[in-house]
Formats: C-alpha cells, sequence, structure tokens
C-alpha cells in the first residue's frame, strides 16, 4: 500500500487569501488608537502605517525569494533549518506550538467570542464558544487541504468587502474631524533625550504586529500546485495589498476623528461606522470584525500545523504528528494538536499574558530568516542557475527587513525586560527537548 503524501492542489489565487488571511485580523480595526496615542500628529501616524508597511514588503521579498529556491514543506521552519541548524529551526516550532500560534489563535478566539456575544446579546460563555469556533474549524481543515483553504478564501474575501465599506462610507458619509487633526496636548510621546524618536519606535510594535501573518503562507509550500511561482506572487501580491488597506483605513480614521478624537476611542472602526450611518453602522462592522477574526483563526489552522508536521517528518517530534490521513492526505494529527492546544490556553484565559511573553521571540525568528537568504545567497554564489524571483535591491532591503526585526526586539528588550526574560526562558526550554528527540532518533 503506497504511502500517503501532502497533496498539491493549491493555485495562486489560494496562495494569495493566505498571505492576506495571516495578515488580517482584528488588530487593523482597534490599533490605531494606539499608534494615534503615541504619535499624536496626522503626519506621523500615517508615516508609521507606511513605514512598517515598507519593512512588511521587505520581508515579502524576502520570503518570495526563499519559497523560489527552497520550497519544502514547513516554510520558515525550513528555511531555518537548513541555514543555520535543525535545533535552531526546532526552538522555533516549539516556541510557535507551545505559545505563538496558540496562544495567539486562543486570543483571537476569545476575541470572536466576544464580538459574537455582542451581536446576538446572548448569555455565551466566551471560553466555551472560542473552543467551540476552534474544533470547528479542526474539523474542516481535517476534510483536507482544499477545504480549509476554500473556507479560508471565502472569510478573506468578507474581510476585504468589509474593510473596503468602512473606507467607502467613512469617506463619503462620515463627515471630518470636527477636532481638527491637530496634535494631542502634552509631550509627543514617551518622555526621553530622543524626542520623537522612542515614541515612533514603540509605535511600530502593533504596527508590525498588525502586518505580521504573512509568513505563514510558506507552511503549505508542499501543498502549492506550483510553489516556486505561486508563493512569491501571493506574497508580493498580499503584502502589497494589505498595506494599501490599512493606510486607507487609517486615512478614514484621521478623516472622521482627528488625531485627538482616534486617540481617544479604543474601537475607532466601530466610531467611524456609528458616525456615518449610525448604530446600524456600528453593529455592521462588529460583524465584519468578527468574520475577520474568524479568517484569521481558519488561516492559523490551516497553516501552522504544516510546521509540526515538518518537524516530525524531520524526526524531532512524535512520529504520530506526521500521519496524514490516506484519503484527505493532511496531517490531521497536528491539526487537532494545534487546535487542542489553542482551545485549552483559551480556556485557561491565560492568553493576553502568554502573547507578552513572545513578542521578541517572534520578531527573533523573523530576522533569522531575513538572514538565511544571505546565507543561501553565499552558498549558491557561482553555481548556475537563479531561482524563479530575485528580491530587489538586496542586500540593502534584506539588510533594511533585518535591522527592523532587531529594533523590535530592543524595544521590547528595553521596555518589558521581565516579560523578555520569561520568553526566553520558553524559547531556551526547547533545547533539551531538542536533544532528548534527536537522541530517540
Amino acid at each position: 500500500m503506497a504511502v500517503a503524501t501532502l497533496s498539491r492542489r493549491l493555485g495562486p489565487f489560494d496562495a494569495t487569501m493566505l498571505v492576506m488571511g495571516g495578515i488580517v485580523g482584528a488588530g487593523i480595526f482597534m490599533n490605531p488608537y494606539i499608534v494615534a496615542g503615541l504619535l499624536r500628529t496626522p503626519a506621523l501616524i500615517l508615516g508609521a502605517w507606511i513605514f512598517g508597511g515598507l519593512v512588511a514588503l521587505a520581508g515579502a521579498f524576502v520570503y518570495a525569494e526563499l519559497a523560489a529556491i527552497r520550497p519544502a514543506v514547513g516554510g520558515q521552519y525550513a528555511y531555518i533549518r537548513e541555514a543555520f541548524h535543525p535545533i535552531v529551526a526546532f526552538v522555533y516550532g516549539w516556541v510557535l506550538l507551545l505559545v505563538t500560534q496558540s496562544g495567539g489563535m486562543a486570543a483571537v478566539a476569545v476575541t470572536f467570542a466576544r464580538y459574537l456575544r455582542e451581536i446576538t446579546h446572548a448569555p455565551l460563555s466566551e471560553g466555551l464558544v472560542a473552543t467551540a469556533t476552534l474544533v470547528a474549524l479542526t474539523a474542516v481543515n481535517c476534510l483536507g487541504v482544499r477545504a480549509g483553504s476554500a473556507v479560508q478564501s471565502a472569510l478573506m474575501v468578507t474581510k476585504i468587502g468589509a474593510i473596503l465599506a468602512l473606507v467607502v462610507c467613512g469617506l463619503f458619509f462620515g463627515g471630518s474631524a470636527t477636532a481638527g487633526p491637530g496634535p494631542l496636548p502634552g509631550p509627543i510621546g514617551p518622555v526621553g533625550p530622543l524626542g520623537p524618536v522612542p515614541a515612533f519606535g514603540a509605535a511600530l510594535v502593533p504596527v508590525l504586529f498588525a502586518y505580521g501573518g504573512w509568513q505563514t503562507a510558506s507552511f503549505v509550500a508542499g501543498e502549492l500546485k506550483d510553489p516556486q511561482r505561486d508563493l512569491p506572487r501571493g506574497l508580493l501580491i498580499g503584502v502589497g495589498g494589505v498595506v494599501v488597506l490599512y493606510v486607507s483605513v487609517n486615512v478614514v480614521c484621521l478623516h472622521v476623528l482627528g488625531a485627538v478624537g482616534l486617540a481617544a476611542t479604543r474601537a475607532p472602526a466601530s466610531e467611524v461606522m456609528r458616525r456615518a450611518l449610525g448604530d446600524a453602522g456600528a453593529r455592521a462592522i462588529a460583524i465584519g470584525i468578527a468574520v475577520s477574526t474568524l479568517g484569521f483563526l481558519s488561516q492559523g489552522m490551516l497553516t501552522a500545523p504544516r510546521v509540526y508536521y515538518a518537524m516530525a517528518e524531520d524526526g524531532v517530534f512524535f512520529k504520530a504528528v506526521g500521519w496524514l490521513h490516506p484519503r484527505t492526505r493532511v496531517p490531521v494529527v497536528a491539526i487537532g494538536l494545534q487546535g487542542l492546544l489553542a482551545g485549552v490556553i483559551a480556556l485557561s484565559g491565560r492568553y493576553d499574558q502568554i502573547l507578552n511573553y513572545v513578542v521578541s521571540v517572534d520578531f527573533i525568528s523573523f530576522g533569522l530568516t531575513g538572514a538565511s537568504l544571505f546565507v543561501f545567497r553565499r552558498r549558491g554564489a557561482g553555481r548556475p542557475g537563479t531561482p524563479a524571483f530575485r528580491t530587489p535591491g538586496h542586500p540593502v532591503t534584506t539588510a533594511f527587513f533585518v535591522a527592523a526585526c532587531a529594533c523590535v526586539v530592543f524595544n521590547t528588550v528595553y521596555n518589558y525586560p521581565s516579560n523578555t526574560v520569561i520568553g526566553m526562558g520558553l524559547l531556551l526550554s526547547g533545547i533539551p527537548v531538542y536533544f532528548l528527540w534527536s537522541g530517540r532518533k
């Protein structure tokens, strides 16, 4: 009997929707107020979102070339493994499973439950609704990569529609800010000898997190029909499209609310729609945010388990996690494991605290992946043939992306040293586990 292998059933549209779905969650509907509170002037607020978009595009360039030269299942995990050492890749996957992906999905699932309760006014338990949602998405993705991608793509198209509706309604029906776009009183940001520079750096943290997530599309390279062509295209089109959407949302928020009003409200998207269409508009955008969070969860459930599958294939994780269902040809055990851990964290109510621990760890992995392109370029120097995609402006653009990741890590270490220490402890805990599994292998 033939051994089941991953099925290549996804095309360029699926890749683009996976990239965009990994980025757009609930953050863009709420995070603008955090940035506005730090920077306080329209020019700096928009500048932060544009700069963050440039960092994301630089990262997309890097990942596009890596996808062209190493179209392996696991994506970022595979790049780090082959560029540096299997132990580095394992530690990345270890933190992804235990904290980063599972904690993030738990937080988003609870956010979905909160919006669902707000929309329906039903006396629902947030933890139970979040867990039930994760169970449902786990079941869908176990039916096959085509089924999981179809659901994710449909939700992503709906998310794009919700954002476009916000932009159009805000511009044409929301009016303009009566308070004016002037700066808020007081210092421009955190008081320090550098003045606005540390404020801009602090604002980039929520901006870059709002732009993060496109890298997860690389996890399913083994299930794309032509990963060397479709994944680079999906990364560039998807990230570019999200940059346009994000900047447009912030332009509308500033137009309707002004810098003062934007910084003063914790739900800027809802406030814009309320001014444009009244309570019906606020309710409509609440539905849009709920769909957006659900789409983000669907994308995570589809992509992340492929990393754990790759780890099992490498012999550094439970062998069962690498088992593929003979009919659906998806790693159902890995998918179930992801759903189980995210559900447990959602029920525990510890997701917010967990996420605080891994800010620096997450961007360390991004920076390492960017640096891996230098390694692959050096190894490939003088060899015949070139990859299907080459990073524009390399090494400058690649160095820019790596430096931006390093700045985020430095900022989190400086501002949240205790959280960083815990995050590093979680990361380092993967080292003895790796040697344990390697010994068994």
